[in-house]
């Protein structure tokens, strides 16, 4: 059984690390390195990660193997992007992040963290929102296994460069 555990600030070092190796490693070979590193240095610096652990609107749940390295976590917290005008952002909140160790990939892991963050958005909202990347199969068809649905496009900037990620919706 694979257990998720609630983040502390003493893990932002870690989930910062696991964060930018996990996005270089899946995403890294789209972009121009300056265009990259410009982004890394803003997305998820562990400042930021530990002002979202200690702040009340977010969670972030994390799984570790028996040694204590992070296979996986999910950020959760209140709606930051432009959606579409016709969604709706009352009563709704995010999934930010879910991103899992390669060697984790098809053990479950996902699962666990994707029903934690399921069960952390129906205590708080109706409307479960999070943005995937339009090339990202996998990952858009794991979230439809869960019943979310493309409701528009996202620019997602990175750096110079913009790519497309669609929005999905879940809802509660």
């Amino acid at each position: 059984m694979t257990i998720v555990h609630l983040a502390t600030p003493g893990d932002a070092q870690a989930i910062a690390t696991f964060a930018t190796d996990s996005f270089t490693r899946t995403f890294g070979h789209i972009y121009d390195p300056a265009d990259l590193a410009a982004f890394l240095a803003t997305w998820n610096p562990p400042k930021r990660v530990r002002a979202q652990i200690g702040a009340s609107d977010h969670d972030i749940g994390l799984v570790r193997d028996a040694a204590g390295a992070i296979h996986g976590y999910i950020k959760m917290g209140p709606v930051d992007f432009d959606l579409p005008p016709e969604q709706l952002t009352d009563d709704a909140v995010e999934l930010h992040q879910l991103y899992v160790a390669e060697a984790a990939k098809g053990t479950g892991v996902a699962a666990a963290l994707m029903d934690w963050g399921v069960a952390w958005a129906r205590e708080r909202a109706s409307i479960l929102y999070l943005s995937v990347f339009t090339d990202n199969h996998r990952a858009q068809a794991f979230y439809r296994r869960y019943g979310f649905y493309d409701v528009g496009r996202n620019a997602f900037r990175v750096g110079n460069h913009i790519d497309e990620d669609r929005f999905y919706r879940l809802d509660l």
